[in-house]
């Protein structure tokens, strides 16, 4: 059993968000970088889940520069056994998948984990981009993943309810809340993983199909009115003509 990990690095979520260049680009200065929460605390640690449970090899996969290996080795902290880097710095997300697909293409992963979107730009469309580029099913925001022999139980949340869905081996999954829980590295998996195989390649020739027009922060939010509880005139005058419903 072979399974990829694709994981992303992604701003802390309690960083400080600025952009440069005529707001056209993200401004990294100063920023703690991590691994994407959805791709670290479900699709990795699920993987690493089976892995205990039926032996299988656990990889992992992300597309970036240099600045990208301090959370590849945290990965391979928490358990990955081998990783594998292509050096591309792209935000595009087909570019992305197309990297990824190119790799797993012919590596014959049994399982392909995403998160299900990134913290970052909330991007949710990698992990159907690689399972059409490899003709593979694909099941989207799963919570929960059983497997018995080569045939997966992927139970998902729909409006209103749960689906529960079959489907045969290999397969593209991208992971949500339900799915594992978090872990934390211990010291032997942070020794161990300096001397896992981190392995760069160059990337294919791939189409960008989106570049970024611009960045516009949201507008600060207005000052909290407090008004007398006497003042009951005043209250209903300005939820009539200030008050917005959401």
């Amino acid at each position: 059993m072979k399974i990829l990990v694709c994981i992303s690095k992604t701003p802390d979520t309690t960083a400080k968000i600025a952009f440069t260049d005529n707001n056209t680009k993200f401004n990294e200065a100063g920023v703690q970088f991590i691994i994407n929460p959805y791709d670290e605390w479900y699709a990795l640690v699920r993987a690493l889940e089976l892995k205990e449970t039926i032996g299988a090899d656990v990889h992992l996969i992300t597309v970036g520069g240099a600045d990208c290996d301090p959370i590849i080795r945290k990965a391979l902290a928490l358990g990955g056994d081998e990783s594998f880097r292509v050096n591309a710095d792209s935000a595009d997300s087909y570019y992305i998948a197309s990297q990824i697909a190119a790799h797993a293409r012919d590596k014959q992963y049994d399982i392909i984990f995403t998160g299900k979107e990134t913290i970052d730009y909330n991007g949710s469309g990698i992990g159907g981009m690689i399972a059409e580029l490899l003709e593979l099913p694909y099941v989207s925001i799963a919570a929960k993943f059983d497997l018995n022999g080569t045939v997966a139980t992927v139970n998902r949340e729909i409006e209103g309810g749960e689906e529960v869905c079959e489907v045969s081996l290999p397969v593209v999954v991208s992971c949500q809340k339900g799915m594992a829980e978090a872990r934390i590295p211990n010291m032997r998996g942070i020794m161990a993983a300096r001397t896992k195989p981190l392995t760069v390649v160059e990337p294919v020739a791939a189409d960008t199909l989106t570049a970024v027009a611009g960045f516009e922060l949201p507008p600060a939010k207005a000052g909290v009115k407090l008004i007398s509880p006497d003042n009951v005139a005043e209250l209903v005058k300005l939820l009539h003509e200030e008050a917005k419903v959401i």
